[in-house]
């Protein structure tokens, strides 16, 4: 049972006397949440004597019945459990990927941008035969010079449009991918 607050106040001096114990060592305590200081506003913290000593004599008991080192233990073996679970997790998420990589799910890079390389010269083909097409359909309601102004204007607009698009497609080094 812990007395009240405001009882005899002591500066740690006279503590670690009582301890005999060191100042630091009071104050590593203190730190360490196993005594409690109480504020006075306009003084330096001090130490209610009751309570410190019932703190103090629990944490010797407690370090003599071995309940600190099986709290340390308990805490050291809850990390390595959890240590081990992240282990197997991540052993887990890896043989999957390797899974749906040996199943085709994915593909390497080389094969993605060989694929996008065909895709792009087959639609670069399309779109600079567009021009032509477009005049061959109506080529018949236009003048020849008017035609063949209108292709170049076309074919200029379409190099122009897939330039455009080729530069906001290139990735700089350094990118990720």
């Amino acid at each position: 049972m812990a007395a009240e607050p405001g009882g005899q106040l002591y500066e740690s001096k006279v503590i670690a006397q009582l301890f005999g114990v060191s100042v630091r060592r009071i104050q590593q305590l203190t730190q360490d949440g196993i005594l409690e200081t109480v504020h006075i506003p306009g003084q330096r913290n001090k130490y209610d004597l009751i309570p410190t000593i019932q703190a103090y004599i629990k944490y010797l008991s407690d370090k003599a019945y071995g309940r600190e080192a099986k709290l340390s233990e308990t805490e050291l073996r809850e990390k390595k459990l959890q240590a081990e679970i992240a282990l197997k997790e991540s052993q887990t998420e890896l043989h999957q990927l390797r899974t749906a990589i040996a199943n085709g799910k994915y593909i390497s890079i080389e094969e993605a941008q060989a694929d996008y390389t065909k895709f792009f010269a087959v639609l670069k083909r399309f779109c600079s035969g567009l021009p032509s097409r477009v005049v061959g359909m109506i080529g018949t309601r236009i003048s020849p010079v008017e035609s063949r102004e209108l292709e170049k204007d076309l074919n200029k607009e379409i190099n122009d449009i897939l330039r455009t698009f080729v530069l906001a497609a290139t990735v700089k080094d350094g990118d990720g991918g």
